[in-house]
Formats: structure tokens, sequence, C-alpha cells
């Protein structure tokens, strides 16, 4: 399932050498598996923290776990560990962890949330936002809620028009419309508190 190489083991068990608990383990878990967002996360754990379903490989000199739920995302996944002048660097390559690209034979729903997962959020990010995906009805308009610094944020309806909308009908031509259903008088910390600045987007 998963190839962790020697050079990797050696490193993982100097990691482990230098803290003081015995019988620590290394636990690998792929968070937001099967999205644009997907991720590997390595981390110490003990025994009582496995939650029983994990997949456990014997490396040499301590135990490397799966977790259960990111297992299927891990096939065809290496670890490995590239010596330099500063240390090194721990490489892990997991080919399937994104998932699939929506195809043209994808709904409709899954291609939007792609595009909003893949192109957009990462953006938004960058202001502390977020936006989602409530609903596309019949006619192709899209409903979307902000959150984070985008909920209440003055250019909210600039980074909608020019950022937004633009971004997913120029990918998805089935679109007609994009509009906000986020009730803004609620937000926290909108990233602009009123308009000024510029679209987080565009």
């Amino acid at each position: 399932m998963i190839d962790i190489s020697e050079r990797a083991q050696q490193h993982f068990l100097r990691l482990l050498s230098q803290q003081d608990t015995e019988g620590l383990s290394i636990r690998l878990r792929v968070t937001d598996a099967g999205t644009p967002a997907a991720n590997c996360e390595l981390e110490f754990c003990e025994q009582e923290d496995l939650a029983g379903g994990e997949w456990t490989i014997e490396c040499a000199g301590f135990l490397f776990h799966i977790d259960g739920a990111s297992a299927r995302w891990l096939d065809e996944a290496s670890i490995d560990f590239e010596p330099n002048a500063t240390g090194g660097q721990l490489n892990i390559r997991a080919p399937k962890i994104k998932g699939d690209v929506p195809g043209a034979e994808s709904g409709l729903i899954a291609r939007v949330r792609y595009v909003l997962e893949a192109e957009i959020n990462p953006m938004l990010a960058s202001h502390g936002g977020k936006v989602s995906l409530l609903e596309i009805d019949a006619n192709g308009v899209v409903l979307l809620q902000f959150g984070g610094g985008c909920h209440g944020c003055g250019m909210v309806d600039v980074t909608l028009k020019q950022g937004i909308e633009k971004t997913l009908r120029e990918r998805l031509p089935e679109i007609t419309a994009v509009r906000d259903a986020t009730d803004h008088s609620g937000g926290e910390k909108p990233y602009y508190r009123k308009a000024g600045g510029k679209s987080a987007i565009a």
C-alpha cells in the first residue's frame, strides 16, 4: 500500500529516539481526503492514542500506523528522506489523496464544488475567507454561502462578481449566474468592514 524507504525509516527512528516517551510510534493520516485540499499529516502517537482501525507497518525499530479511514487514499504512496546540507527533506508522495478531477460526465454539483475547493477557496484563504455551495437550481443559478473573513466583508460583492462568478462561468458554461445567500450582518471577523481595498480573488 505505502512504501517507506530505508532512509525515511532511519529518519523516523532518529526522531523517535529524541523523544522522552517509551513505546512511541508514528501515525499518518490524510485530511480532506478526495478533495483538492487533501494533505498528509504525520504525528507521534502512543498506544492509547490509537483508535483500533489503523493499518500497522513494522519498520526498523518502530511501528508506523496508517489511519484506517485514510488507508484507501494512500494506495501507491511512498515516503522518502533526502539528506542535504541543512539536514534533509522528508518527501511524501501520495498520488491518489486528492481523488479524481470530475470529468464532463460528472454532475454539475461535483464540478462546481471541485472548482470552489481547487481554485477559489485557496485564494479566499489569504483573507481568512471561504465559500461553500448551497444549491444549484434548474436554471443553472449557483447559490453560495460565505464564511470566515468573507462573512460580512465590505468587498464581498466585488469578490462574488469579479472573481467567483467569472471563474465559475469560465470553467462551467452551464452556470448562468452566481448569487450570495449569506446574511452578512452577522459576520464576526470580516476582512473589510466597509467597502474598500480589493477583491480577494480579482
